[in-house]
């Protein structure tokens, strides 16, 4: 992990901080209020101080005793190596990022600033040698958590979760007041993982980069468990031996009870050790799949420590079908999967829905349009949204999001390794860079592996900062060889993995399969309709453009068409359409950026995705 650096002098670099500060001083919810700018999706007038996303943001481990520190925090931005502010210059709106409008903030983040934060809370009932952990979500990118004056615990990465184990900085007695600091760096550049993140796009928005998001972005919240707790469960799906194997985590010892259930019917029990793997036996399986997304209901007692969970049974492998041809195989039948480029921007949030049926919407009209699965681009989401596709059936093509380009990687002009001759096949941009790189990698992919939507990890988009290909692609299939891994969506394929997939546009493109590698369209089509009043600039752009809905659909059913036709005539198990919504300045989108329209003919589109097209007059 890179180390954070935070000197603690130049008191006089506490810029505007104290010196605004007292025109912050009253009620805390009256001063909230989005900033306006922008257009916004129909639930941002949901949100406020007192209900910002109010729902247990870990469904695969739920315990009753938690609370949400999700609200307003008061806010600071300094020189990033001043020392800690003792005045802050207003609120933000936790757990929306400082650019958002939703934040009440809406400002940029430079590299040479730190972004503070800081709230007050009672301390709960530790009796019994009882602990406290503070969660954070996601904190975009470097941050240091401070309580009551001593430095918790340091972080670095943009998108995956971490824990702070805070009982001993805690305030002794019944409700007293704890004073919790965030202290977040961000750069958005160099070999940072950030996605399609660009901080020069505040200014002037444009292209495929988009706005980018700093600080925290996820739900920030306090867990009271025992002295022994369960700190994390591997659930791996064994469906021949109809069977999940389960490892229960712990710093502790002994064993642990674990249940599961289909509905009020208990249907299988295992006494698991800790840290070791264990079989749990089905009597039978129920498969989850798109069409019948089933989940098992899932208890894990150990000592005093209860969770609950869930867990989906499925396969997901490369095979041949009846003719000898590569196919992607679910369950052990092939399926053509299609879907949508998701990009999972929102005009009022950025990186953060503004309610949970927000984040549920997405995926609804995704199989609404036929759908079946969702290709989540150069992001990483909150769980809750892979909870949605476990639960509505929606599978799941994962990025890893993509860093800055080192010398030889595909897009720092050179592009071909010297001692290789293998394009992508360069270094990252120092090793420091590479070791945070794939430290991110490996947390992506052991922070979500117990998603049954989830069927693919994807390492590279494009060429973007890609190197070492694989090499990284064995690592993410020994991390995870229950799913399929592609190595490079689109381009700058380096055989390894279980894809070949290509990018055209409008396209669609099929790359010629081999025996062990399926082919799929991994991005096509980017027909652009801007819509007048629904956009996030008067000036937008699409791949390809169109004049009308009407005109826009009958593209779209050509394109799909086509595709389907591929996989027939060229063996494409695979079609991503871009993509699900307009995105700031670019207008792909099926939906508008503020999910107002549903630019498609849903009717046709749907059935279109499916498969099923008009015959021929």
């Amino acid at each position: 992990m890179t180390p954070i650096i935070f000197i603690s002098h130049r008191l006089a670099a506490l810029t505007a901080c104290v010196a605004t500060t007292l025109l912050f001083a009253h009620s805390h919810a009256a001063e909230w209020k989005p900033v306006a700018g922008h257009i916004q999706t129909r639930w941002a007038k949901e949100v406020s101080p007192d209900n910002a996303l109010p729902q247990y943001p870990r469904p695969q481990l739920v315990r009753k005793e938690w609370t949400n520190l999700n609200g307003l925090w008061n806010f600071c931005i300094t020189a990033r190596d001043a020392a800690q502010p003792t005045e802050f210059e207003g609120n933000i709106l936790v757990p929306f990022c400082i650019e958002s409008s939703l934040s009440g903030v809406k400002r940029p983040l430079t590299a040479e600033q730190c972004l503070w934060y800081r709230r007050t809370f009672a301390t709960p009932d530790l009796r019994d040698g009882k602990r406290l952990l503070l969660h954070c979500g996601a904190v975009d990118w470097q941050a240091r958590v401070i309580l009551n004056g001593t430095t918790i615990c340091e972080h670095t990465g943009g998108y995956d979760a971490f824990t702070c184990d805070i009982t001993s900085a805690i305030k002794q007695g019944s409700a007293a007041e704890n004073e919790l600091i965030i202290a977040v760096v961000d750069g958005t550049s160099g070999a940072q993982p950030r996605g399609k993140q660009k901080i020069e796009t505040i200014a002037t928005p444009k292209g495929i980069r988009y706005t980018p998001c700093s600080g925290i972005w996820q739900t920030v919240w306090l867990e009271t468990v025992p002295q022994a707790f369960i700190e994390s469960l591997t659930m791996v799906p064994d469906v021949d031996g109809s069977a999940l194997i389960i490892t229960v985590n712990s710093a502790g010892t002994g064993r642990a009870k674990v249940i599961a259930s289909d509905g009020s019917q208990v249907v299988a029990t295992v006494e698991a050790e800790i840290g070791k793997p264990a079989t749990l036996k089905l009597p039978s399986v129920k498969l989850w799949s798109p069409d019948e997304p089933f989940l098992y209901d899932l208890r894990v007692e150990y000592g005093s420590d209860t969770v609950t969970s869930y867990f989906g049974m499925r396969t997901i492998t490369i095979g041949k079908d009846e003719k000898g041809i590569t196919r992607i195989l679910l369950n052990k039948k092939v399926i053509f999967q299609a879907g949508f480029l998701d990009q999972g921007y929102w005009p009022d949030g950025i990186y953060t829905a503004p309610t949970d049926e927000a984040l549920r919407y997405d995926i609804e009209m995704t199989k609404k349009l036929g759908m079946n699965m969702a290709r989540k681009h150069v992001k990483v989401e909150p769980d809750r949204w892979y909870y949605w596709c476990d639960k509505l059936g929606l599978l799941v093509w994962q990025d890893m999001p993509s860093a800055g380009p080192g010398p030889g990687s595909v897009g720092s002009g050179a592009g071909r390794n010297k001692q290789t001759g293998i394009i992508g096949d360069g270094t990252a941009v120092s090793p420091q860079a590479n070791a945070q790189f794939e430290a991110e990698l490996k947390a992506m992919v052991k922070g979500f592996w117990n998603h049954p939507s989830i069927v693919m990890w994807i390492v590279f988009n494009e060429g973007w900062g890609q190197y070492d290909t694989p090499r990284l692609t064995r690592l993410v299939k020994e991390l995870d060889p229950s799913r399929l891994v592609n190595n490079a969506s689109g381009g700058h394929d380096i055989p390894s993995g279980d894809i070949m997939d290509a990018h055209l546009y409008p396209g669609p493109f099929a790359p010629k399969p081999t025996d062990g590698r399926a082919a799929v369209c991994g991005e096509f089509g980017g027909l652009g309709l801007p819509i007048p009043g629904h956009t996030w600039v008067e000036k937008t752009w699409g791949y390809q453009g169109v004049a009308s809905q009407l005109e826009l659909t009958s593209r779209y059913l050509e394109l799909i068409k086509a595709a389907y036709d591929l996989r027939e005539s060229e063996a494409l198990c695979a079609l991503v359409y871009t993509q699900t919504t307009d995105v700031e300045t670019e207008c792909n989108g099926a939906l508008t950026y503020d999910r107002e329209i549903i630019k498609l003919d849903l009717p046709q589109a749907a059935a279109a995705n499916q498969g099923r097209f008009p015959s021929p007059q």
